[in-house]
């Protein structure tokens, strides 16, 4: 991605941050990425996706959720198709996936699949980022051209350096899907201290869908703190899920979503 979209900071979905002080410069200000990478269950504030806590009062919440509010760069965003930059510098997304165990997390806000393993890639701009974790928002939150998918998955990587990128990837109503049968089956309904780990390992190629074209663009964190300066890849083609499994979610999280924020100055970009 060009270097003009780079420095924009997901998720993720997932949850990481950012802060300042008056008199204090910008590096002193910010924390490292990697503190901002394990900030998911080490929040001390409580944030929702209702009421008092919801996503229009995140920035209120807590200093260190002011990107929230005051960020240029933050996520989700709406999609306009017709607005999309075609960029034939861009390189396509490599994604590199083996078959993985996984365990499963209710943390209140999503249920996430965690692995320990780093045989799980994508490369982005030619820098390489492992897999961390991925999980579920419900409806979507990035729309295309104004409207919602039912679902979106976000599968969250760190490079060696702590920064983020997020492939997402939209779920509509269809068939029943067969690669995310075990962890259905094992849903966790409450907020979990302890993992589930899965008995089959899961191959998040199978995930994938069959046309890889995607938009990518500089973002942040789709939770709270919000931090800036995530790569994001969102795949145009979605994949289904039938409606059992997207009302079993629905029934544990009836809304996970933060609405769409501005998007700036930024440009979308493709290579298609």
């Amino acid at each position: 991605m060009k270097k003009k979209l780079f420095y924009a900071f997901l998720a993720g979905s997932l949850s990481f941050s950012l802060g300042g002080c008056s008199g204090q410069t910008k590096e002193a200000s910010e924390p490292k990425e990697e503190e901002a990478f394990e900030a998911e269950n080490k929040q001390s504030t409580h944030w929702s996706y209702e009421g008092e806590t919801s996503p229009k009062n995140w920035g209120e919440l807590d200093t260190l959720y002011s990107e929230c509010v005051d960020g240029k760069e933050q996520s989700p965003i709406n999609i306009e198709i017709s607005g999309v930059q075609s960029n034939h510098a861009l390189d396509d997304v490599k994604t590199t996936y083996q078959p993985t165990i996984f365990s499963l997390k209710n943390n209140s806000h999503t249920v996430q699949a965690n692995t320990s393993e780093t045989i799980n890639s994508i490369v982005v701009e030619g820098t390489e980022y492992k897999l961390a974790q991925f999980h579920f928002h419900q409806p979507s939150e990035h729309q295309f051209n104004g409207k919602n998918f039912e679902m979106e998955i976000h599968l969250v990587h760190q490079d060696k350096n702590n920064k983020l990128a997020v492939l997402g990837i939209m779920i509509k109503e269809g068939s029943k899907n067969k690669s995310l049968a075990e962890i259905w089956g094992k849903l966790p309904k409450k907020e979990t201290k302890e993992e589930t780990k899965l008995i089959q390992p899961i191959n998040l190629t199978s995930l994938l869908p069959k046309s890889r074209n995607s938009f990518q663009y500089n973002g942040s964190l789709t939770t709270p703190p919000c931090s800036e300066k995530v790569e994001w890849v969102i795949l145009e083609q979605p994949i289904e899920m039938s409606k059992a499994q997207i009302d079993a979610f629905g029934r544990i999280f009836p809304d996970n979503h933060r609405p769409v924020q501005p998007l700036y100055e930024r440009d979308i970009h493709t290579s298609n």
